[in-house]
């Protein structure tokens, strides 16, 4: 996992409520386990004038151009803007998989999913509440300005407008640590190495009956 420290990027809206993990990323594109490769297929529903399938190539499809992330103006956006309960809905990981691959890494909205918010942690994504009042701000500044880009200072724990203004957040001391270090589940299991070989040997040596072929 990629480690997350500041993030100075482009941002880019997703103006709806109760956006839910289907429309992140359809339910046909379910079938692989891989992290890797759902990029594209983000908001496919919302993204491509037909209809999306594994194995398609995306590069060929008709893009909608009323929807957002297509508009020049946002390419290369790495924090989405979005509006209160984003994430909702099934409880996919497939969902961040494929706004990470995307190229977001960090999502503000006034409230999240809870399993979905868990799930961007884990995957490298800083999903970050601030108050309602404070996101329609955003919105109406990255509105009126082209190229607004946001500074998301995770070691700080604030966001920084263009004009300077700073706003502050909260996070979880460990899945800051998490990001911060570039750590998932895995990584942290595997900090642990040493002690679960030394757990192993001894399991093996004190019982084994258990580790006999049949």
């Amino acid at each position: 996992m990629k480690k997350f420290t500041t993030v100075d990027g482009i941002v880019a809206p997703m103006d709806r409520a109760n956006v839910d993990t289907d429309l992140i990323i359809p339910k046909q594109f379910l079938k692989s386990i891989k992290r890797s490769g759902f990029g594209p297929n983000a908001f496919d529903e919302l993204r491509y004038l037909d209809t999306g399938e594994p194995g398609m190539d995306n590069s060929k499809r008709p893009l909608n151009p009323d929807f957002p992330l297509n508009f020049p103006r946002y390419q290369g956006a790495s924090i989405l803007l979005a509006r209160e309960n984003f994430g909702c809905g099934s409880s996919r990981e497939h969902a961040p998989w494929s706004l990470e691959e995307y190229g977001f890494r960090v999502l503000i909205a006034p409230s999240f999913a809870d399993i979905f918010f868990n799930n961007c942690f884990k995957n490298g994504m800083l999903p970050l509440v601030l108050d309602t009042s404070i996101v329609d701000r955003l919105f109406v500044e990255m509105y009126a300005n082209e190229g607004y880009r946001l500074t998301v200072d995770l070691e700080n724990q604030t966001v920084v407008t263009p004009s300077g203004e700073s706003f502050g957040f909260e996070v979880d001391g460990f899945r800051k640590t998490c990001l911060l270090e570039g750590l998932d589940d895995i990584s942290i299991t595997l900090q642990e190495a040493e002690k679960i070989r030394e757990f192993e040997h001894a399991h093996r040596k004190n019982s084994p009956w258990l580790f006999r072929a049949n």
